[in-house]
């Protein structure tokens, strides 16, 4: 076996079932997941309807580098989006984003000298997966509150720095929802200018925001006259669309990198079916389902941010600039036991930041925090809310734990 195996960390989903093993929830029929990141929203009919046409098409295999249709709407968007340019020999469609985050790394470094990878702290566990299994060194750059959540690269010594061949960054942020300005981006460019390594930008909850567009990392580029080099950017249309089940995304930016992913693909890796490409086409043309979809995440913050003010609530959070997620202080600082007394009374599901993060030497910046993603409809989340508050307010009392014989 890999013995790089052994390397990995439980994943996060992992360990909240050995946390919540054996719990009967006190109260029964409350059952709704928070932890998740998974959007429930309905997918829309403009996937569905493009799906069934495109069933005839299971009788062929799908083209490894994506069909040309495919890669030309997906760079139409990319210029639609970010008023950027894009050739089609700088995307290439992907099985969802999470298989091409991990493989991106198997394919840019070298496993004889790996160096270090850098990481946002807490993260998505993929980029640290990838780091481990490749060989290399994840370094976990802090996040921290008042830097906006945002990484902190003067964190970074110098002998990192000279080592580092690939960084993972994510804006809007998982778990944070943290947003990269144009500003921010031009620092992370100035650090690749001068050590050389290769930027992986997630983007895939560019498309879920509350306000303003977040900028993207190849809008940064043309805003400050760079090309595309030692510079890929991931997105998907797991959160844009609703259709986490439909594994379609891509990878664009620079042309070499790419025709080298591409070679390693051929080898390790599946395109998506031809059915998931044509349906890959509609949604990519479609901004509509992407407005509605965006319109409720925005009502579930509206309906939800208000409990955050209430005296004696044990949270304390703000909406953040992009995604789904709120990144939410627990009040006695205990995530763990915040996320199992949840789900002790009521069956109620939401993922502790721990889970999220790794302690590199100052403690982990997970702790403490918890996250919850508003992917149920919005009458699910105000209910957990609300849930929250009345078990709260029964602690207080002296309450709660409840007698498993009333």
């Amino acid at each position: 076996m890999n013995p790089r195996l052994d390397l990995l960390h439980p994943y996060p989903f992992e360990r909240l079932r050995r946390l919540f093993a054996g719990i009967k929830p006190f109260y029964s029929g409350y059952e709704i997941n928070l932890g998740i990141g998974e959007p429930q929203h309905p997918t829309p009919a403009v996937i569905t309807d493009a799906l069934q046409r495109a069933m005839p098409l299971l009788g062929k295999y799908p083209p490894t580098a994506g069909t040309p249709e495919l890669r030309a709407t997906i760079a139409e968007w990319l210029g639609r989006r970010y008023a950027v340019t894009v050739e089609e020999r700088e995307v290439l469609p992907v099985s969802g984003s999470r298989e091409a985050l991990y493989a991106f790394a198997q394919a840019v470094l070298d496993p004889a000298d790996p160096g270090v990878v850098l990481l946002p702290n807490p993260f998505y566990q993929i980029y640290e997966g990838a780091a481990l299994m490749v060989g290399a060194e994840p370094f976990y750059v802090p996040t921290p509150e008042g830097n906006g959540y945002l990484p902190d690269w003067s964190a970074v010594p110098e002998e990192v720095w000279l080592r580092v061949k690939l960084v993972y960054v994510c804006s809007p942020g998982n778990p944070t929802g943290a947003v990269l300005g144009l500003e921010d981006w031009n620092e992370l460019f100035a650090y690749a200018d001068r050590y050389g390594f290769t930027i992986a930008a997630d983007e895939c909850y560019s498309e879920i925001y509350n306000e303003e567009p977040p900028v993207g990392a190849l809008e940064a580029a043309k805003a400050y006259g760079r090309s595309h080099e030692r510079l890929v950017v991931f997105n998907s249309l797991s959160k844009r669309s609703s259709a986490p089940g439909l594994r379609s995304g891509f990878v664009a930016g620079d042309p070499t990198i790419l025709e080298k992913f591409l070679l390693y693909r051929t080898y390790q890796g599946c395109a998506p079916s031809l059915v998931v490409q044509a349906a890959s086409v509609a949604a990519w043309n479609d901004e509509s389902h992407v407005e509605e979809n965006r319109a409720k995440y925005r009502s579930k913050y509206e309906a939800t941010s208000r409990f955050f003010d209430y005296s004696g609530f044990p949270l304390s959070a703000t909406v953040p600039a992009g995604g789904f997620f709120y990144w939410a202080k627990v009040e006695d600082g205990d995530d763990e036991n915040f996320a199992k007394t949840l789900y002790s009374a009521y069956g109620l599901t939401v993922l502790p930041g721990t889970y999220l993060g790794r302690d590199a030497g100052t403690g982990n910046p997970g702790k403490g925090y918890v996250r919850i993603a508003l992917v149920p409809e919005l009458s699910a989340c105000e209910s957990v809310f609300q849930h929250i508050g009345h078990l709260y307010d029964e602690i207080r009392e002296g309450h709660w734990p409840r007698d498993p014989s009333q």
